[in-house]
């Protein structure tokens, strides 16, 4: 599908008129040009970056229905959230998967149980099923041994989902360009067209791989880049409106930090709730919610104070591991789309997505990565109104398409699963091209050698950190990004990717410069004391706990002398009475 010579054969046909120009090529846009693929209209998506180089690809790897989002009333997108997960888990095996979730109940903690069991049996009506099911500390303790014991009550297990986020935009992108879309990552839009009333009629488009540019036309542009929505807005002279909001998360060994399903928690100092599980082979523990202030086109990257807030969690839930800043293998930190209306804490901002139309520019952005379909369908009814003809959206089309092929039994039945749930329909022209020893899988991780070589030959890799961080995830999975595999990496991909020894060395030593400044650990001496923090959080606590107790004790003083005085009032009334009546 983009070998060779595909990005030339996309630009020279750039000056064609388009219906759709979709610019972003995270999950959103990636949705409305599946969406717009479907009903045949003449649909181009470009990418300032690589596919999914932003939020998209450093999400939380969850598909969920958004349990938090009952806490703040939000029914509706609940409810959406958790039929969408329904479908993609029926629609994506190996791709999106099931993921049990336990969440600990500790003495003292608000919300306590019944809060919780309120909340839980709320989320599994609005997915049609039960799956809550409520522990005793001693049960708890049997499917998750290393939690603290200390003040357990017990706790819950529910069902969620899971998917690697990058492949997924990978594939739905790939399954819209087999339908008639054109997709190209490495093409800023520079500026946007626009005709002698002001109103957007186009982009011009840089190649951020080769040096041209074009003028591209269509009767509507999208906006479709999250994070970055505000750059093209401010072309048209609008007032901001996202708030970027950083979530950063820590990575595991498994070996070191073992977990056979997820656990979710309430963490000690602030109450937010904190997430860690086994994902692709190692154990990720998520995450921050901070305003983040870097520019938008720079790559995000944890902060020390988020490092020491999400030890502090582990510090506390998983007591007994003695997990220190040894045992992290990476980082990886993304910035959510939120739109900003001034709250205080930036976790109580609204997830919902929004539509604006701006003189021809139509901006989509907020949502969910599970609800993408949902939103994509919505930008395509505003924007089909500005499009003759065009057909109407349905709704009874499935998220991804139906997978009718088969692999080989040599392979085993798991990595049967994995690679048709994340190529789809190029599982088999994957295993095809695979070298002996490349069906093999990559040590410590899940990944096979021979997705490396299919990744170079046909998924649209311009740079090393394509390959690495988004194709597959060895960057996030081994240690230094897998600097020690280079060598290996190198020899399979290096002629399929075309590029002399020079450009490799030159790509190696970018990689490996962004991943030690991005996705590995700051200094450790800039990182807090999180053991300090975790004692000074008990602390306010305890004196908190005084404080209630001394109301309390207060109050029951207050209440049995008020209890003692009417008592006295009433034998007085009562004795005056008597007094009164023998006279």
């Amino acid at each position: 599908m983009w070998q060779t010579s595909w990005r030339d054969n996309i630009w020279n046909t750039l000056d064609q008129p388009w219906d759709l120009i979709i610019v972003g090529g995270g999950i959103t846009g990636a949705g409305i040009l599946r969406e717009a693929a479907c009903l045949g209209l003449k649909a181009l998506l470009v990418e300032q970056r690589d596919f999914a180089w932003g939020t998209s690809s450093r999400s939380s790897k969850m598909v969920h229905g958004g349990l938090r989002y009952l806490k703040q009333g939000d029914i509706f997108l609940t409810r959406a959230s958790v039929l969408e997960r329904e479908h993609l888990l029926r629609e994506g095996p190996g791709l999106i998967d099931p993921l049990g979730f336990l969440l600990s109940i500790y003495d003292g903690d608000f919300p306590g149980r019944w809060t919780f069991e309120a909340g839980l049996t709320v989320y599994d009506l609005l997915a049609l099923r039960w799956g809550h099911h409520y522990y005793s500390p001693e049960d708890f303790r049997m499917l998750a041994p290393h939690v603290a014991h200390k003040r357990l009550k017990g706790g819950f297990r529910y069902g969620d989902a899971q998917t690697d986020d990058a492949r997924l935009v990978l594939r739905v992108i790939r399954e819209a360009v087999a339908d008639g879309g054109t997709a190209i990552n490495y093409a800023c839009a520079e500026s946007l067209l626009r005709d002698d009333s002001g109103a957007v009629i186009g982009v011009r488009l840089r190649d951020a791989a080769a040096d041209r540019t074009a003028e591209v036309h269509a009767r509507v542009v999208i906006n479709a880049t999250g994070a970055w929505a505000d750059r093209l807005r401010g072309q048209m002279d609008e007032a901001p409106r996202i708030r970027p909001l950083r979530g950063s998360h820590l990575l595991f060994t498994a070996w070191r930090f073992p977990l056979a399903q997820a656990v979710t928690f309430l963490h000690p100092v602030d109450r937010r709730p904190v997430f860690v599980f086994p994902w692709e082979g190692v154990t990720l523990v998520g995450t921050t919610d901070v305003d983040h202030g870097d520019a938008p086109e720079s790559e995000p990257h944890i902060s020390p104070d988020e490092v020491a807030y999400l030890m502090a969690a582990v510090e506390a839930e998983f007591p007994s591991l003695g997990l220190t800043l040894d045992d992290v293998v990476a980082t990886f930190s993304g910035v959510r789309p939120v739109i900003g209306t001034g709250q205080a804490d930036p976790s109580k901002e609204s997830r919902e997505h929004v539509i604006w139309e701006e003189n021809g520019l139509m901006t989509v952005t907020g949502g969910k990565l599970t609800t993408f379909r949902l939103i994509a369908r919505d930008v395509l009814k505003a924007a089909c109104d500005h499009i003759p003809g065009a057909p109407e959206t349905k709704g009874d089309r499935p998220v991804l398409n139906p997978v009718n092929v088969t692999l080989p039994k040599i392979l085993d039945e798991p990595i049967r699963r994995r690679l048709l749930g994340r190529y789809g329909a190029d599982a088999p022209a994957l295993v095809a091209a695979a070298q002996p020893g490349e069906l093999e899988i990559i040590p410590t991780t899940q990944t096979l050698w021979a997705e490396l070589r299919w990744a170079a030959r046909d998924e649209g890799i311009i740079h090393l950190d394509d390959l690495l961080l988004r194709r597959v995830r060895l960057g996030l999975l081994l240690p230094e990004g897998g600097a020690a595999l280079l060598g290996k990496i190198r020899a399979i991909c290096q002629p399929e990717l075309g590029w002399d020894d020079a450009r490799w060395e030159a790509e190696e030593a970018d990689y490996r410069k962004l991943w030690r400044g991005c996705y590995s650990l700051p200094d450790h001496n800039a990182v807090p004391d999180w053991k300090t923090m975790l004692r000074e959080s008990a602390d306010r606590r305890r004196k908190t706990a005084d404080r209630r107790q001394k109301i309390y004790r207060r109050s029951a003083l207050a209440l049995m002398l008020a209890g003692l005085a009417g008592g006295l009032v009433v034998l007085f009334v009562k004795r005056r009475k008597k007094v009164e009546s023998c006279r």
